[in-house]
């Protein structure tokens, strides 16, 4: 190798590769044994352990043309540790999976790692290990774990007639940014840069998910697969309706800047797009909700999702349909 060609990981090897990881994170007070042993030891102060996992696969998820590794880092962490604080845990640990081409550059896995630690680091979780592999496109699959601190945990069956829904988070802004990616649009105005910056890298209300099960929340999720289908998802395992008031739904002044670009709704963004992982919880009316929740409906009688009285039933992600 010419002196001030980039090491790839291929030449760094499958334990120059872990030793490279390792060496860029910082472990939690969670930690009680990190990366370099046959698997990691963590405290467990409540004597349970919340546990959620995703995987991301380059192309489906993310695109390293549009993202950078540190991007590539952060997205995947807080889409996982959403997912605890949807339960109304605090994030302790992530474990990594991550599959690489030999190509990749190896101060691109510094920026994917550094990714990981920095959005970890927000919630006092950490990587306490994980694996690596060959593979022809970048993979990653994220395990997260939390701890619920002696309170019972938010499911998405909680909900009861008389509740009010309410977010907390951004709506439709990675859908309205992934909108302008693939349009190639809105490049060079500086008004819409948050957008495209949001489908990057996602920013969950990490504090507002165990702040909610103090509250009393009787149903949480993260909202990863777009509003009308994950409150779905709480109808269903409630055996309830949520019916939404679509004036109340938060739209952005940038998201109608935004539509105004590419000619469209941008309250389609709002309830279908997903990627923005806010949180979407129910509360007994009695609540008196901080400002970061934004009351968008009520729970009733029925079944479904209602907007304005109308049914929807079509929006929001799936992997396996087209």
């Amino acid at each position: 190798m010419h002196k001030g060609c980039a090491i790839t990981v291929g030449e760094l090897g499958e334990f120059g590769v872990i030793q490279r990881i390792s060496g860029r994170l910082t472990q939690g007070a969670a930690v009680l044994l990190g990366p370099g042993d046959d698997a990691a030891i963590l405290r467990a102060p409540d004597g349970r352990v919340v546990v959620s996992t995703d995987l991301l696969v380059e192309g489906r998820h993310f695109r390293r043309d549009w993202s950078g590794g540190y991007d590539i880092g952060r997205k995947a962490a807080a889409q996982n540790l959403a997912d605890i604080a949807a339960m109304g845990a605090d994030p302790t640990a992530l474990v990594v999976g991550l599959g690489l081409p030999p190509d990749a550059a190896a101060d691109w896995l510094d920026a994917l790692t550094d990714g990981f630690r920095d959005e970890c680091d927000l919630v006092g979780a950490t990587v306490a290990g994980g694996d690596v592999t060959r593979s022809e496109i970048v993979v990653l699959g994220v395990t997260a774990l939390g701890d619920l601190g002696g309170r019972p945990p938010v499911t998405r069956s909680g909900a009861r007639p008389g509740d009010v829904v309410a977010v907390a988070g951004r709506l439709g802004h990675a859908a309205a940014g992934l909108a302008l990616l693939t349009a190639g649009a809105g490049a060079g105005s500086p008004e819409l840069r948050e957008l495209p910056e949001a489908h990057r890298r996602p920013r969950p209300p990490y504090a507002c998910g165990p702040r909610a099960a103090l509250l009393g929340a009787t149903a949480m999720l993260d909202v990863s697969d777009g509003l009308l289908q994950d409150l779905g998802h709480v109808a269903e395992a409630s055996g309830v309706a949520v019916a939404l008031d679509a004036a109340a739904l938060p739209v952005a002044e940038v998201l109608a800047a935004a539509a105004g670009e590419l000619g469209a709704d941008p309250l389609e963004w709002v309830l279908t797009g997903g990627d923005d992982h806010a949180l979407a919880a129910t509360f007994p009316p009695a609540v008196r909700l901080p400002p970061e929740w934004t009351v968008i409906g009520e729970v009733e009688q029925g079944q479904g999702v209602r907007v304005d009285g109308q049914v929807r039933t079509v929006g929001g992600w799936d992997h396996f349909r087209e």
